[in-house]
């Protein structure tokens, strides 16, 4: 009565890349299970991504960890990355796990970071307040009152402003923008983090601030509600037109991701507001009973949405029985475990 996953194989490396997968087979096997191929695209935003942005983190210091260096060269990342992705897909991963999300070879290296090597980055950051932030971070406080998150922040802003002085005494032009120099910076923290903490602990930690950061957003693209608006504009008590549009519209938008419950909420104030927007000054969530629920993977009515995705496994054998089980699996999974994503401080 289970789904059956893709069987492993013996995956085929470009040689090229001078690393002992095995050291941290533990959390590639993670990954790999986290990145299912039948179920990638559907919780990557929540498990799957965050899992292969640890992964890479945690890769990144691992493979410098007894030199000087804290990132990969250019031509060794292209080739490390690529034995990364063979390596999970052998594992029963998606082999489009970096398209879906949005990493690439690059992330491995410096980028336009300034600071690139263990003695600099000492030398500059105050790394017994970093590792005192990070070495242990709480899933319940961090997303609220953030500890780590600001720590990493303010040791990448301390590296990136390395650029500052060095361009300016050489007068450089073309360069590339603030943002861009502190993305690529605060990879070289999360490297440095790495060698310094356990991978267990690592993992964990990442885990936790990428949750952080997937809970503040919505992920899920809105089309102009103009159905709903023209049927629920002037409405002030339950109307069966506005309901039903209301509900096709929620059941079309269900169907592109599985989301945390700090994401639903994003989700229902970003579709409330383009409502108001539109004329509906009713509030309709109230009268025609759409809760939070509706948008999450929470509840009785999230498993509704889990029939209808169904479609999208046909092609993979997977029936509908076997597909309400898997994900399930996976709820109970995310609830219960200690390296569950969906975390729901009340902040």
């Amino acid at each position: 009565m289970y789904p059956s996953f893709p069987t492993t194989y013996e995956p085929v490396l470009t040689g090229r890349c001078p690393v002992n997968f095995s050291a941290i087979s533990n959390v590639m096997d993670k990954t790999a299970h986290d990145c299912a191929a039948p179920l990638a695209a559907l919780v990557g935003n929540v498990i799957c991504c965050p899992q292969l942005s640890s992964l890479l983190h945690i890769f990144q210091g691992h493979y410098n960890g007894s030199s000087n260096k804290l990132v990969l060269e250019n031509a060794v990342a292209n080739d490390c990355f690529s034995d990364i992705v063979s390596i999970l897909a052998s594992r029963g991963a998606n082999d489009t796990i970096p398209a879906l999300c949005s990493v690439k070879s690059s992330n491995l290296t410096a980028g336009s970071c300034p600071v690139s090597d263990v003695a600099t980055f000492e030398k500059m950051v105050n790394t017994s307040k970093l590792l005192d932030a990070c070495s242990i971070v709480d899933p319940l406080k961090e997303c609220c009152r953030p500890v780590c998150q600001p720590a990493i922040m303010d040791a990448a802003l301390c590296i990136s402003t390395r650029e500052s002085a060095i361009t300016a005494d050489a007068g450089a032009v073309g360069l590339p923008n603030e943002m861009s120099v502190l993305n690529d910076c605060k990879w070289v923290v999360y490297s440095w983090l790495s060698r310094k903490l356990s991978l267990d602990a690592a993992n964990t930690a990442f885990r936790i601030l990428s949750a952080c950061k997937v809970n503040k957003v919505c992920p899920l693209e809105f089309e102009q509600p103009s159905a709903v608006v023209k049927a629920c504009r002037d409405v002030a008590s339950p109307n069966p037109s506005c309901c039903s549009s209301l509900n096709t519209y929620i059941a079309g938008i269900q169907k592109q991701m599985l989301i945390t419950n700090r994401q639903a909420i994003n989700c229902a104030t970003l579709f409330g507001s383009l409502l108001q927007k539109g004329g509906v000054m009713t509030n309709i969530y109230e009268l025609c009973d759409v809760d939070l629920k509706d948008f999450s993977l929470q509840g009785i009515k999230s498993f509704l949405f889990f029939a209808r995705i169904s479609n999208s496994f046909s092609t993979l054998g997977i029936s509908d029985k076997h597909l309400f089980v898997l994900l399930m699996c996976l709820l109970l999974l995310d609830q219960h475990t200690e390296n569950k994503v969906c975390y729901f401080p009340l902040c």
